[in-house]
Formats: structure tokens, sequence, C-alpha cells
């Protein structure tokens, strides 16, 4: 039985933008020099992104939050295996705003951004592998 059209193109929107937010992060990190803090947002933006996926894929509903950690538990709830991934994730969250902002902090190390490009692609691919082959993305 085909799946509700409209719970399809949710949840695959929401996965597009993900991709979306891996891309910039990739392309931030690839310049000359490497764009570290904005590299970071676009990690902690793909996760969340993600999650949300998979939340609007199980018609579990959301609050506006930037939070991984409490998106993650949601999602833990009804996705037991994604809990150490999601764990691992969660500290990503303080690029939702660290480095958005003027102030006294200095940009990170590349390094820190290169894992987070990592786990990032592995939330998406983990997602991707609990969805609808017609959510997916190529």
């Amino acid at each position: 039985m085909p799946h509700d059209p409209v719970k399809v193109a949710d949840a695959r929107a929401w996965l597009e933008k993900a991709h979306m937010d891996l891309r910039s992060a990739r392309v931030d990190l690839a310049a000359t020099p490497p764009i570290v803090g904005d590299a970071l947002f676009h990690c902690q933006q793909a996760v969340e992104k993600a999650i949300k996926a998979l939340l609007t894929w199980h018609d579990h509903p959301f609050r506006k939050t930037h939070d991984l950690a409490d998106l993650g538990t949601q999602l833990t709830v009804l996705e037991p295996t994604l809990e150490d991934l999601l764990k691992r994730a969660a500290p990503l969250t303080e690029f939702a705003w660290k480095f958005r902002y003027p102030g006294d902090l200095s940009e990170p190390p590349k390094e820190e951004a290169d894992a987070a490009v990592e786990l990032a692609h592995m939330v998406i691919e983990a997602v991707q592998e609990r969805v609808p082959l017609e959510v997916r993305l190529k």
C-alpha cells in the first residue's frame, strides 16, 4: 500500500534541508581559509533537520527548538537503536548559536568541524535507513 503522499513530502522536505546544510558545511570547510564556525552551525542544523524528518515520518509532533538532546530523546522513544548516535550528536546543539554572533570566541579548530561533518553525515544516513525508499534522497 502506498504511503500518504503529504507525509512522504513533509519528511522528504526535512531530509532535503538536512542534506543542504551538510553540503553547506562541506563547502565552508573547502573554502580558503575554511569557515569553521559556519560549518559547525550547518552541522547542527543538518542533524536537527534529519531528526525532525524522522519525527515527521512517525507523526510525532515537536516544538520549535534547536536542542538536539531534547529532539534526540523524543526520537529515541520511537527509534531506540539511534540512542547512542543521537547522544553523540547532542553536543552539536551549542553551534546553533555559538560563533554566530560577534564576541570573544575564537574560531574553533578545523578538526572539530571535520568530526562534526562526519557525525552529521552518520545521523542523516541513519535516518534515511529508517524511512521508506520514496522518502529517501538518492
